[in-house]
């Protein structure tokens, strides 16, 4: 399993790659509260809230903790972070810096769900009880994101969690399924019963992943921006900003690999996701996710990079061309 992703690998990532984001102005409407009151009030409620949730986060460590039988490494950060937050809320709210909080909330929760999703790993993913432990290891990874936009604040246009801390919530999630359905597909009772399931799965699955590409914009490259290696460059531009990136991409295409081969029979559902490459937080749009063609532009992408700015760094293409040439024929 991939190290934890809390402290991915940037080394693609140039020392200045993006900028704050902003919550923007409004006008103030009669009867309404002033924007700057309604703003303070929202970062209140996110501090209540992210105490109760770190709250419910460390009893849910003490029982991990209990259970292994032993410390975890990662069980301690997380337990060492949230303690931390508690001081922090245990001052006045109106010094509180939510987005201070909610970083050390974020990061405690990806460790410990990192220490969760090795068990499973190890366990290769038990058919008794891995649907419900994914399905609540999915939600504590969302958690962060949804108190953002339930406060109004939404993280696209505000910067309270940050691109990379967003990033990595949506590949630890994609990362997961991806994890879990690679398992599912060498069940071939399971799969024959319940590919429906499996379908879900991937539809989640790869949503995820590209949404972890598609949270920054690839460097526009003009006489304004200079790089002493045009590889890296080449990469930025592309939206190509880690290791990790490369990696999403991979699995993306190889989720839409399993959805093509196991799930072609079945009625197509209306799940629309933001199906770009890259870079779709500039421009983006929706529309039903067709596992061929979705899989078909981002593996030749990946072959692309792989074979071109990255040639040097001898990435793997051999079972992208293989899906590629099974969409190929699935196509004619």
């Amino acid at each position: 399993m991939s190290p934890p992703t809390n402290q991915e690998s940037s080394a693609l990532r140039p020392a200045s790659a993006g900028g704050s984001g902003d919550c923007g102005q409004h006008g103030h409407v009669a009867g309404a509260r002033p924007p700057i009151v309604a703003m303070a009030a929202a970062f209140c409620s996110v501090v209540r809230r992210v105490e109760e949730l770190g709250d419910l986060a460390q009893a849910h460590i003490q029982q991990l903790s209990e259970a292994a039988g032993e410390d975890d490494h990662f069980l301690i950060r997380a337990s060492a972070a949230l303690e931390k937050l508690k001081l922090l809320c245990g001052e006045e709210k109106e010094c509180s810096n939510p987005s201070n909080l909610l970083e050390l909330y974020t990061q405690a929760i990806l460790d410990m769900t990192y220490f969760e999703e090795n068990k499973l790993v190890d366990e290769d993913f038990p058919e008794d009880s891995s649907s419900q432990k994914v399905k609540e290891l999915i939600s504590f990874l969302s958690e962060p994101e949804i108190l953002v936009k339930e406060n109004n604040m939404h993280p696209k246009h505000c910067n309270l969690l940050g691109d990379e801390l967003l990033e990595c919530l949506s590949w630890r999630r994609g990362a997961l399924l991806y994890m879990y359905c690679h398992s599912l597909t060498k069940r071939r009772e399971w799969l024959l019963r319940k590919s429906n399931l499996l379908k879900k799965y991937l539809l989640d699955g790869i949503s995820y992943l590209l949404q972890m590409l598609n949270y920054r914009c690839p460097i526009q490259l003009n006489e304004g921006v200079s790089f002493q290696d045009l590889d890296t460059a080449k990469l930025l531009s592309a939206g190509i900003f880690s290791d990790i990136h490369l990696l999403a991409m991979m699995y993306s295409g190889e989720m839409c690999y399993w959805g093509s081969k196991y799930c072609a029979d079945q009625q197509p559902e209306n799940h629309e996701v933001d199906t770009s490459v890259s870079g779709a937080g500039c421009t983006t749009h929706k529309e039903p996710l067709d596992f061929r063609e979705v899989g078909e532009k981002i593996l030749k992408k990946y072959v692309s990079v792989c074979e071109g700015p990255l040639k040097e760094q001898e990435w793997n293409t051999t079972n992208a061309k293989q899906i590629l040439n099974f969409f190929h024929h699935r196509c004619n």
